[in-house]
């Protein structure tokens, strides 16, 4: 089969000829219909941390058919979206971790980081069925695509324990900020505002229902947000992950205000602990999604009330891959580039 290959830090992806995964027993082969890009593939191929090796096979933001079943509980055809990450052998009949830690569990095993655990830059990968999730017939693969990254917001949601009626600052418009301008909405906030400096990216963000869009070079923040929402900010969401941001959010905070980190700072930064003392205020780190954020967002995805084409920007095929990827390291207008192995 095809697929496209990461080969080393400053290298493109490549395009090899790999052989075929089997399904074994408790496996699923499946024909992948769509893969998004994700920054998380961008980091992992720039950033020696990741320690990602020659010869993985990335993505894992994927939706396909059944060919094969090592599980008696699906049959070829049935159509799935994955969840990237497997529990640990002794949690897997559970679904996922028992303790609860879900993404953070150092037992669990991601798909796409890996040779050993291939993912969806491909014609066919294979999973666990514990990764498994049905999609409704009224959800399409390009949905099923999204689960993943509208997942992240869902869980950063959850984890803010926002309180309704909440006045939201969302900082960055890129896939994982919209989903969590998407999901803060859906869950009760009474403003969600969105500073993203590039007016292609502003303009989704005021389509996909934030109720104000800010460019941070324009005005003060501070001042643009409360006059856009009436006051400061209950909750930020911090989603651009670059230095100096934390810092900037921590003096925007109102006293006793909440900021949680989405966005994965891959360099180191300086914070002045100081000034976020004496607002008390609350920080908190989110990693990923637990299964229930799955759920959360397909009942979403199912009732129409987030869609795919808001999201999505390009479907390209497995050829076109390794200079799109490389091209999204620069940031643009693209919010998800979604993948067609197919084409």
């Amino acid at each position: 089969m095809r697929a496209a290959v990461f080969e080393g830090i400053g290298r493109p992806l490549a395009l090899r000829a790999l052989p075929e995964p089997e399904a074994g027993p408790g496996d699923l082969l499946l024909q992948v219909a769509l893969c998004g890009i994700c920054g998380s593939d961008l980091h992992a191929t720039e950033v020696p941390d990741y320690r990602l090796q020659p010869g993985t096979v990335l993505g894992h933001e994927f939706a396909g058919t059944v060919i094969a079943s090592g599980d008696p509980a699906f049959r070829p055809g049935d159509r799935i979206a994955g969840i990237p990450f497997a529990p640990c052998a002794e949690c897997e009949p559970f679904g996922e971790c028992r303790k609860g830690l879900a993404a953070v569990c150092p037992g669990i095993t991601g798909l796409g980081f890996s040779p050993a655990a291939p993912g969806g830059y491909a014609e066919r990968v294979r999973i666990r069925a514990s990764q498994a999730l049905r999609l409704p017939e009224d959800v399409g693969f390009a949905e099923g695509a999204l689960l993943e990254p509208l997942a992240v917001g869902a869980h950063a949601v959850v984890m803010a324990e926002m309180p309704p009626g909440a006045r939201v600052l969302v900082t960055g418009a890129g896939p994982i900020g919209l989903a969590v301008a998407v999901l803060a909405r859906l869950g009760g906030a009474g403003a969600v505002v969105v500073s993203e400096p590039g007016a292609a990216r502003r303009l989704r963000a005021a389509q996909l229902g934030a109720t104000a869009v800010l460019d941070p070079g324009a005005a003060p923040l501070a001042e643009a947000f409360a006059e856009a929402a009436g006051g400061p900010p209950d909750l930020i969401f911090e989603c651009v992950g670059v230095p100096g941001m934390l810092q900037r959010m921590i003096e925007l905070a109102p006293p006793r205000g909440r900021i949680v980190v989405v966005g994965v700072c891959m360099e180191e930064d300086r914070l002045r602990p100081r000034m976020a003392i004496r607002k008390e205020l609350s920080l908190r780190f989110v990693l990923a999604y637990a299964r229930a954020d799955f759920a959360r967002v397909l009942r979403h995805l199912a009732a129409g009330e987030i869609r795919a084409a808001d999201f999505v920007t390009e479907v390209i095929g497995l050829e076109a891959l390794p200079g799109a990827f490389e091209s999204l390291r620069r940031p643009g207008s693209q919010v998800k580039v979604l993948v067609e192995p197919a084409r």
